[in-house]
Protein backbone atom coordinates (compact mmCIF):
# COMPACT_ATOMS: atom_id res chain seq x y z
CA UNK A 1 0.00 0.00 0.00
CA UNK A 2 0.75 3.72 -0.62
CA UNK A 3 1.24 5.80 2.15
CA UNK A 4 1.32 9.69 1.48
CA UNK A 5 2.61 12.09 3.81
CA UNK A 6 -0.38 15.05 3.06
CA UNK A 7 -1.69 16.95 0.56
CA UNK A 8 1.26 18.09 -1.30
CA UNK A 9 1.89 13.97 -1.82
CA UNK A 10 -1.75 13.51 -3.46
CA UNK A 11 -1.06 16.47 -5.92
CA UNK A 12 2.01 15.27 -7.19
CA UNK A 13 -0.04 11.90 -7.84
CA UNK A 14 -2.68 13.89 -9.60
CA UNK A 15 -1.10 16.70 -10.41
CA UNK A 16 -3.87 19.88 -11.12
CA UNK A 17 -3.04 20.96 -14.60
CA UNK A 18 -3.63 21.33 -17.78
CA UNK A 19 -1.11 19.71 -19.52
CA UNK A 20 -0.57 16.98 -16.76
CA UNK A 21 -4.59 16.28 -17.40
CA UNK A 22 -3.15 16.20 -21.67
CA UNK A 23 -0.33 13.70 -20.49
CA UNK A 24 -2.61 11.31 -18.63
CA UNK A 25 -5.01 11.31 -21.47
CA UNK A 26 -2.15 10.85 -24.18
CA UNK A 27 -0.75 7.94 -22.01
CA UNK A 28 -3.82 6.29 -22.07
CA UNK A 29 -5.08 6.84 -24.99
CA UNK A 30 -3.50 3.45 -27.38
CA UNK A 31 -5.15 1.36 -24.17
CA UNK A 32 -8.55 2.89 -24.28
CA UNK A 33 -10.10 -0.18 -26.68
CA UNK A 34 -9.16 -4.04 -26.04
CA UNK A 35 -7.25 -3.63 -23.08
CA UNK A 36 -9.10 -1.61 -21.52
CA UNK A 37 -12.13 -3.67 -22.18
CA UNK A 38 -10.48 -6.85 -20.58
CA UNK A 39 -8.34 -4.99 -17.84
CA UNK A 40 -10.78 -2.47 -16.15
CA UNK A 41 -12.49 -4.86 -13.84
CA UNK A 42 -8.85 -5.89 -12.10
CA UNK A 43 -8.16 -3.37 -9.31
CA UNK A 44 -4.11 -4.30 -8.73
CA UNK A 45 -4.15 -2.00 -5.52
CA UNK A 46 -3.34 1.16 -4.85
CA UNK A 47 -0.97 3.19 -7.23
CA UNK A 48 -0.83 0.46 -10.14
CA UNK A 49 -4.07 1.59 -12.00
CA UNK A 50 -2.77 1.55 -15.02
CA UNK A 51 -5.64 -0.66 -16.45
CA UNK A 52 -7.73 2.42 -16.37
CA UNK A 53 -7.87 6.02 -17.09
CA UNK A 54 -7.27 7.58 -13.94
CA UNK A 55 -8.59 10.90 -15.44
CA UNK A 56 -11.86 10.86 -13.35
CA UNK A 57 -10.14 14.17 -11.18
CA UNK A 58 -9.33 15.75 -14.20
CA UNK A 59 -12.71 15.38 -15.54
CA UNK A 60 -14.47 16.37 -12.21
CA UNK A 61 -12.85 20.20 -12.36
CA UNK A 62 -13.10 20.42 -16.51
CA UNK A 63 -9.48 20.04 -17.17
CA UNK A 64 -10.69 17.54 -19.55
CA UNK A 65 -14.24 16.81 -20.67
CA UNK A 66 -15.93 14.09 -22.14
CA UNK A 67 -15.70 15.57 -25.50
CA UNK A 68 -12.36 16.45 -25.20
CA UNK A 69 -11.65 12.53 -24.01
CA UNK A 70 -14.00 10.92 -26.78
CA UNK A 71 -12.28 12.67 -29.46
CA UNK A 72 -8.82 11.69 -28.39
CA UNK A 73 -10.16 8.29 -28.19
CA UNK A 74 -11.61 8.13 -31.52
CA UNK A 75 -8.83 9.43 -33.15
CA UNK A 76 -6.60 6.46 -32.28
CA UNK A 77 -9.62 3.44 -32.33
CA UNK A 78 -12.50 2.97 -33.85
CA UNK A 79 -15.70 3.28 -31.48
CA UNK A 80 -17.07 0.31 -31.43
CA UNK A 81 -13.80 -1.38 -30.08
CA UNK A 82 -13.73 1.51 -27.47
CA UNK A 83 -16.87 1.04 -26.84
CA UNK A 84 -16.41 -0.45 -23.20
CA UNK A 85 -14.37 2.48 -21.91
CA UNK A 86 -16.98 5.57 -24.08
CA UNK A 87 -19.49 4.10 -22.30
CA UNK A 88 -18.30 4.70 -19.03
CA UNK A 89 -17.23 8.27 -19.82
CA UNK A 90 -20.92 8.89 -21.15
CA UNK A 91 -21.83 7.11 -18.24
CA UNK A 92 -20.95 10.59 -15.93
CA UNK A 93 -22.34 12.65 -18.19
CA UNK A 94 -25.95 10.68 -17.39
CA UNK A 95 -25.34 10.95 -13.81
CA UNK A 96 -24.95 14.72 -14.24
CA UNK A 97 -27.51 14.72 -16.29
CA UNK A 98 -30.22 12.41 -14.14
CA UNK A 99 -29.89 14.88 -10.51
CA UNK A 100 -29.51 17.84 -12.64
CA UNK A 101 -33.50 16.85 -13.70
CA UNK A 102 -34.12 16.05 -10.35
CA UNK A 103 -32.75 18.65 -8.04
CA UNK A 104 -34.45 17.34 -4.92
CA UNK A 105 -32.39 14.10 -4.37
CA UNK A 106 -29.30 16.00 -3.78
CA UNK A 107 -31.88 17.94 -1.07
CA UNK A 108 -33.20 14.97 0.32
CA UNK A 109 -29.35 13.25 0.47
CA UNK A 110 -27.93 16.31 2.83
CA UNK A 111 -30.81 16.93 4.66
CA UNK A 112 -30.55 12.61 5.44
CA UNK A 113 -26.68 14.13 6.28
CA UNK A 114 -27.67 16.39 8.87
CA UNK A 115 -30.44 13.80 10.51
CA UNK A 116 -27.05 11.32 10.48
CA UNK A 117 -24.91 13.51 12.19
CA UNK A 118 -27.04 14.42 15.06
CA UNK A 119 -27.37 9.86 15.39
CA UNK A 120 -23.28 9.58 14.87
CA UNK A 121 -23.38 12.03 18.26
CA UNK A 122 -25.85 10.33 20.29
CA UNK A 123 -26.01 6.76 19.42
CA UNK A 124 -22.46 5.36 20.53
CA UNK A 125 -22.63 1.89 18.74
CA UNK A 126 -23.23 3.45 15.41
CA UNK A 127 -20.28 6.28 15.98
CA UNK A 128 -18.19 3.10 16.76
CA UNK A 129 -18.92 1.63 13.62
CA UNK A 130 -18.47 4.47 11.28
CA UNK A 131 -15.67 5.42 12.94
CA UNK A 132 -13.78 1.82 12.68
CA UNK A 133 -15.25 2.07 9.11
CA UNK A 134 -13.62 5.65 8.15
CA UNK A 135 -10.21 4.31 9.79
CA UNK A 136 -10.00 1.05 7.71
CA UNK A 137 -10.39 -0.65 11.30
CA UNK A 138 -12.65 -3.07 10.85
CA UNK A 139 -10.88 -6.31 10.57
CA UNK A 140 -12.23 -6.75 7.08
CA UNK A 141 -8.93 -7.08 5.06
CA UNK A 142 -10.01 -5.89 1.30
CA UNK A 143 -12.59 -3.16 2.94
CA UNK A 144 -9.96 -1.63 5.69
CA UNK A 145 -7.24 -1.26 2.40
CA UNK A 146 -9.31 0.62 0.43
CA UNK A 147 -10.12 2.92 3.40
CA UNK A 148 -7.04 3.67 3.57
CA UNK A 149 -6.25 3.56 -0.16
CA UNK A 150 -8.80 6.07 -0.21
CA UNK A 151 -7.78 8.83 2.26
CA UNK A 152 -3.73 8.37 1.44
CA UNK A 153 -4.61 8.83 -2.28
CA UNK A 154 -7.89 10.86 -3.26
CA UNK A 155 -8.92 7.87 -5.35
CA UNK A 156 -10.13 4.33 -5.56
CA UNK A 157 -10.88 2.02 -8.54
CA UNK A 158 -13.91 1.84 -9.40
CA UNK A 159 -14.72 -1.93 -9.09
CA UNK A 160 -13.31 -1.48 -5.34
CA UNK A 161 -15.65 1.80 -4.52
CA UNK A 162 -18.31 -0.99 -5.50
CA UNK A 163 -17.12 -3.21 -2.96
CA UNK A 164 -16.40 -0.91 -0.52
CA UNK A 165 -19.99 0.75 -0.66
CA UNK A 166 -21.98 -2.85 -0.98
CA UNK A 167 -19.77 -4.03 2.46
CA UNK A 168 -20.19 -0.44 3.78
CA UNK A 169 -24.28 -1.06 3.67
CA UNK A 170 -24.62 -4.93 3.94
CA UNK A 171 -22.01 -6.62 6.08
CA UNK A 172 -21.61 -3.67 8.11
CA UNK A 173 -24.89 -1.91 8.18
CA UNK A 174 -24.06 1.56 8.23
CA UNK A 175 -26.52 4.02 6.37
CA UNK A 176 -25.72 4.79 2.66
CA UNK A 177 -25.58 8.02 3.20
CA UNK A 178 -22.56 8.16 5.59
CA UNK A 179 -20.83 6.08 3.22
CA UNK A 180 -21.70 8.69 0.09
CA UNK A 181 -20.58 11.15 2.26
CA UNK A 182 -16.96 9.53 3.38
CA UNK A 183 -16.27 9.20 -0.09
CA UNK A 184 -16.59 13.13 -0.76
CA UNK A 185 -14.86 14.17 2.12
CA UNK A 186 -11.66 12.46 0.30
CA UNK A 187 -12.37 11.32 -3.28
CA UNK A 188 -10.16 14.06 -5.78
CA UNK A 189 -13.25 13.16 -8.55
CA UNK A 190 -16.30 13.56 -5.87
CA UNK A 191 -19.08 15.04 -7.11
CA UNK A 192 -22.53 15.42 -6.06
CA UNK A 193 -24.13 13.64 -8.74
CA UNK A 194 -21.68 10.86 -9.96
CA UNK A 195 -21.16 9.66 -6.32
CA UNK A 196 -24.58 10.17 -4.47
CA UNK A 197 -26.18 8.07 -7.49
CA UNK A 198 -23.64 5.51 -7.07
CA UNK A 199 -24.13 4.71 -3.92
CA UNK A 200 -28.04 4.65 -4.20
CA UNK A 201 -27.47 2.25 -7.08
CA UNK A 202 -25.46 -0.10 -4.68
CA UNK A 203 -28.07 0.08 -1.96
CA UNK A 204 -30.82 -0.40 -4.69
CA UNK A 205 -32.57 2.81 -4.56
CA UNK A 206 -31.36 4.10 -8.05
CA UNK A 207 -32.72 1.13 -10.04
CA UNK A 208 -35.65 0.71 -7.13
CA UNK A 209 -34.91 -3.25 -5.69
CA UNK A 210 -31.37 -3.98 -8.08
CA UNK A 211 -28.63 -3.87 -5.69
CA UNK A 212 -25.13 -4.72 -5.88
CA UNK A 213 -23.47 -7.68 -3.32
CA UNK A 214 -19.79 -7.87 -3.10
CA UNK A 215 -18.72 -11.60 -3.06
CA UNK A 216 -15.52 -13.40 -1.69
CA UNK A 217 -15.41 -15.05 -5.08
CA UNK A 218 -15.53 -11.88 -7.11
CA UNK A 219 -13.19 -9.87 -5.01
CA UNK A 220 -10.56 -12.34 -5.25
CA UNK A 221 -10.66 -13.05 -8.53
CA UNK A 222 -10.25 -8.91 -9.30
CA UNK A 223 -8.06 -8.21 -7.11
CA UNK A 224 -5.36 -11.36 -8.57
CA UNK A 225 -5.44 -13.54 -5.24
CA UNK A 226 -4.97 -10.02 -3.43
CA UNK A 227 -7.66 -10.56 -1.06
CA UNK A 228 -8.04 -14.36 -1.66
CA UNK A 229 -10.29 -15.18 1.94
CA UNK A 230 -12.44 -12.44 2.81
CA UNK A 231 -15.09 -14.53 5.55
CA UNK A 232 -18.01 -12.81 6.77
CA UNK A 233 -19.08 -11.06 4.11
CA UNK A 234 -23.04 -10.52 3.72
CA UNK A 235 -24.64 -13.44 1.19
CA UNK A 236 -27.86 -11.05 0.37
CA UNK A 237 -28.45 -7.28 -0.13
CA UNK A 238 -31.77 -6.60 0.55
CA UNK A 239 -32.75 -3.36 -0.79
CA UNK A 240 -32.79 -0.01 1.13
CA UNK A 241 -36.34 1.27 2.18
CA UNK A 242 -36.27 4.57 0.67
CA UNK A 243 -38.93 7.13 -1.31
CA UNK A 244 -39.35 6.62 -4.90
CA UNK A 245 -37.37 8.49 -7.71
CA UNK A 246 -39.22 11.61 -8.42
CA UNK A 247 -39.89 12.27 -11.90
CA UNK A 248 -37.82 14.23 -14.12
CA UNK A 249 -38.26 17.89 -14.40
CA UNK A 250 -36.79 19.96 -17.49
CA UNK A 251 -33.60 21.55 -17.22
CA UNK A 252 -32.90 24.75 -15.53
CA UNK A 253 -31.95 28.05 -17.68
CA UNK A 254 -28.73 28.63 -18.04
CA UNK A 255 -26.69 32.35 -19.07
CA UNK A 256 -25.90 33.44 -22.13
CA UNK A 257 -22.34 35.67 -21.92
CA UNK A 258 -23.33 39.46 -22.63
CA UNK A 259 -20.93 41.26 -20.31
CA UNK A 260 -20.80 44.85 -18.92
CA UNK A 261 -17.63 46.77 -18.82
CA UNK A 262 -16.69 45.87 -15.74
CA UNK A 263 -17.50 41.94 -15.00
CA UNK A 264 -15.95 39.48 -13.09
CA UNK A 265 -15.19 35.70 -13.71
CA UNK A 266 -15.68 33.39 -10.73
CA UNK A 267 -14.33 29.73 -11.22
CA UNK A 268 -15.66 26.96 -9.10
CA UNK A 269 -14.73 23.00 -8.54
CA UNK A 270 -17.31 22.09 -10.67
CA UNK A 271 -16.03 23.71 -13.55
CA UNK A 272 -12.21 25.27 -13.21
CA UNK A 273 -12.16 26.22 -17.69
CA UNK A 274 -12.56 30.00 -18.11
CA UNK A 275 -11.94 30.06 -21.48
CA UNK A 276 -15.66 30.31 -22.86
CA UNK A 277 -15.95 33.17 -20.60
CA UNK A 278 -12.89 35.72 -21.63
CA UNK A 279 -13.67 35.46 -25.51
CA UNK A 280 -13.39 38.91 -26.49
CA UNK A 281 -13.17 40.77 -23.36
CA UNK A 282 -10.57 40.98 -20.61
CA UNK A 283 -12.47 40.53 -16.72
CA UNK A 284 -11.90 42.99 -14.32
CA UNK A 285 -11.24 40.17 -11.16
CA UNK A 286 -10.67 37.11 -11.05
CA UNK A 287 -12.34 34.77 -7.57
CA UNK A 288 -12.59 31.11 -6.75
CA UNK A 289 -16.34 29.79 -5.12
CA UNK A 290 -14.85 27.94 -2.36
CA UNK A 291 -18.08 25.51 -1.58
CA UNK A 292 -16.44 22.61 -1.04
CA UNK A 293 -17.17 22.32 2.75
CA UNK A 294 -21.11 22.24 1.19
CA UNK A 295 -20.73 18.50 0.59
CA UNK A 296 -20.72 17.39 4.05
CA UNK A 297 -21.04 18.03 7.92
CA UNK A 298 -17.63 16.74 8.80
CA UNK A 299 -14.18 18.65 7.71
CA UNK A 300 -13.27 17.70 4.28
CA UNK A 301 -10.07 16.56 3.70
CA UNK A 302 -7.80 19.27 2.29
CA UNK A 303 -6.74 17.68 -0.94
CA UNK A 304 -10.20 18.15 -1.97
CA UNK A 305 -10.26 21.87 -2.01
CA UNK A 306 -6.50 22.10 -2.87
CA UNK A 307 -6.88 19.82 -6.14
CA UNK A 308 -9.68 22.00 -7.65
CA UNK A 309 -8.26 25.74 -6.15
CA UNK A 310 -4.58 24.81 -7.88
CA UNK A 311 -6.58 23.80 -10.92
CA UNK A 312 -8.46 27.18 -11.38
CA UNK A 313 -5.42 29.00 -10.89
CA UNK A 314 -3.42 27.14 -13.35
CA UNK A 315 -5.81 27.45 -16.15
CA UNK A 316 -6.57 31.66 -15.40
CA UNK A 317 -2.90 31.29 -15.57
CA UNK A 318 -1.48 32.68 -12.61
CA UNK A 319 -3.93 35.26 -12.51
CA UNK A 320 -4.72 36.87 -8.48
CA UNK A 321 -7.66 35.15 -7.82
CA UNK A 322 -9.95 35.71 -4.66
CA UNK A 323 -11.10 32.89 -2.59
CA UNK A 324 -14.72 33.24 -2.00
CA UNK A 325 -16.59 30.97 0.67
CA UNK A 326 -20.15 32.10 0.92
CA UNK A 327 -22.83 34.28 -0.51
CA UNK A 328 -21.65 36.92 1.77
CA UNK A 329 -17.76 36.61 0.33
CA UNK A 330 -19.06 36.80 -3.36
CA UNK A 331 -20.93 40.25 -2.59
CA UNK A 332 -17.56 42.26 -0.96
CA UNK A 333 -15.54 41.10 -4.16
CA UNK A 334 -17.80 42.25 -6.35
CA UNK A 335 -18.03 45.66 -4.36
CA UNK A 336 -14.18 45.92 -4.19
CA UNK A 337 -13.68 45.61 -7.71
CA UNK A 338 -16.75 47.61 -8.73
CA UNK A 339 -18.07 44.91 -10.61
CA UNK A 340 -21.22 45.74 -12.83
CA UNK A 341 -21.45 41.66 -13.80
CA UNK A 342 -20.77 38.44 -12.61
CA UNK A 343 -19.50 35.64 -14.73
CA UNK A 344 -19.17 31.99 -13.88
CA UNK A 345 -19.41 28.60 -15.70
CA UNK A 346 -22.61 26.20 -15.34
CA UNK A 347 -22.39 24.97 -11.54
CA UNK A 348 -25.02 22.07 -11.54
CA UNK A 349 -26.77 20.61 -8.75
CA UNK A 350 -24.32 20.62 -5.72
CA UNK A 351 -22.64 22.46 -2.93
CA UNK A 352 -21.60 25.64 -5.41
CA UNK A 353 -25.22 26.05 -6.92
CA UNK A 354 -26.10 25.97 -3.87
CA UNK A 355 -24.01 29.06 -2.73
CA UNK A 356 -25.18 31.08 -5.78
CA UNK A 357 -28.76 30.95 -5.40
CA UNK A 358 -27.67 32.50 -1.73
CA UNK A 359 -25.83 35.09 -2.76
CA UNK A 360 -28.79 36.11 -6.01
CA UNK A 361 -30.98 36.01 -3.15
CA UNK A 362 -29.20 38.93 -1.48
CA UNK A 363 -30.60 42.48 -2.08
CA UNK A 364 -27.79 44.25 -3.27
CA UNK A 365 -26.53 40.77 -5.64
CA UNK A 366 -25.37 41.52 -8.94
CA UNK A 367 -26.15 39.37 -11.87
CA UNK A 368 -24.73 36.28 -12.71
CA UNK A 369 -24.80 34.83 -15.93
CA UNK A 370 -23.57 30.99 -15.75
CA UNK A 371 -22.56 29.26 -18.86
CA UNK A 372 -23.40 26.14 -19.68
CA UNK A 373 -21.45 24.32 -22.72
CA UNK A 374 -23.69 22.67 -25.41
CA UNK A 375 -22.86 19.48 -25.20
CA UNK A 376 -24.17 19.31 -21.33
CA UNK A 377 -27.04 21.35 -22.16
CA UNK A 378 -27.76 18.83 -24.91
CA UNK A 379 -26.69 15.47 -23.61
CA UNK A 380 -28.23 15.95 -20.06
CA UNK A 381 -32.17 17.26 -20.86
CA UNK A 382 -31.32 13.40 -22.52
CA UNK A 383 -31.77 11.57 -18.86
CA UNK A 384 -35.24 11.59 -18.45
CA UNK A 385 -34.79 7.94 -17.43
CA UNK A 386 -32.72 4.68 -17.25
CA UNK A 387 -28.82 4.71 -18.88
CA UNK A 388 -29.73 2.16 -21.09
CA UNK A 389 -32.12 4.28 -23.01
CA UNK A 390 -29.40 7.24 -22.49
CA UNK A 391 -26.74 4.97 -24.30
CA UNK A 392 -28.91 4.63 -27.38
CA UNK A 393 -27.59 8.40 -27.62
CA UNK A 394 -24.25 8.02 -27.52
CA UNK A 395 -23.64 7.45 -31.23
CA UNK A 396 -25.56 10.63 -32.01
CA UNK A 397 -23.66 12.94 -29.33
CA UNK A 398 -20.55 11.41 -30.89
CA UNK A 399 -21.50 12.18 -33.93
CA UNK A 400 -22.52 15.59 -33.22
CA UNK A 401 -19.96 16.91 -30.14
CA UNK A 402 -17.03 14.38 -30.80
CA UNK A 403 -16.28 13.97 -34.90
CA UNK A 404 -17.41 17.22 -35.83
CA UNK A 405 -14.09 18.75 -35.20
CA UNK A 406 -14.44 22.01 -33.55
CA UNK A 407 -18.03 21.54 -32.98
CA UNK A 408 -17.54 21.93 -29.10
CA UNK A 409 -13.74 23.03 -28.57
CA UNK A 410 -14.56 22.74 -24.62
CA UNK A 411 -16.98 25.39 -24.71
Amino acid sequence: MVYLRGMADILELFPPTRDAAKSRLDAFVPRAAAAYAQGRNFDHGAGQHDAVSTLSPYIRARLLDEPQVARAVIAKHRARDADKFLSEVFWRTYWKGWMELRPSVWQMYRSDLTRLQDEVQTQSGLRARWEDACLGQTGIAPFDAWAHELVQTGYLHNHARMWFASIWIFTLGLPWQLGADFFLRHLLDGDAAVNTLSWRWVAGIQTQGKTYLATEGNIAKFTNGRFASVPDLADHAPAISYPPNPSAGMLPPAGALPRAARFGVMLHGDDTDPAPLIKGGAPAAWAYAEATSGHSPWQMAPHVSGFRQVAARDQADGAEMAILEGAEAIAGWATSHALEQIVAPYAPVGPVQDMIAAYRARPDALPVSLHRRPFEDHAWSLATKGFFPFRKHIPDLINRFVREQGAFNLV
